[in-house]
């Protein structure tokens, strides 16, 4: 399990930087496309703390590049009728063509990836990894527990 945990960091850590660089020709890092794929993929306005929970990022991470974004006419701001003191963040047209934009690059790089890879395989890790993402909702062990 460790070796798979250190495989995925090193995994996540190449693919934020190979983000970046395909989405730079369109004013995004990975970050912003991720904030963006968020609230493009649940059809919705979200919250920072939904935002960050469905991404698997920091509220704060996610509240500073919704600051950044909103500046930038990536998202508008809408009243949250659940949580007065959290806004929802809407995408605007800009947002839309955007996060449209970095997933038409993204269909022709993934599918480049996996040329080599047959579909059973990429079905068996995506099973795998969701059964070890459900596991982790089990408490850590505090310090002298074994």
């Amino acid at each position: 399990m460790t070796e798979i945990m250190l495989a995925v960091f090193r995994l996540q850590g190449r693919l934020l930087k190979k983000g970046d660089e395909l989405v730079k020709p369109l004013n995004l890092t990975s970050a912003k496309w991720q904030v963006i794929g968020a609230v493009a993929l649940a059809g919705k306005p979200l919250s920072a703390p939904q935002i960050a929970e469905a991404m698997g990022i920091t509220r704060q991470g996610a509240q500073k590049q919704l600051n950044k974004m909103e500046k930038d006419g990536f998202f508008e701001r809408c009243p949250n009728p659940y949580h007065r003191s959290s806004p929802l963040y809407a995408l605007t047209e800009r947002g839309i063509r955007s996060f449209s934009d970095a997933m038409a690059l993204e269909t022709v790089w993934a599918g480049g990836l996996v040329t080599d890879l047959s579909l059973q395989r990429l079905h068996e890790a995506l099973q795998t990894l969701n059964a070890i993402h459900e596991q982790l909702d089990s408490p850590v062990p505090k310090q002298g527990d074994r």
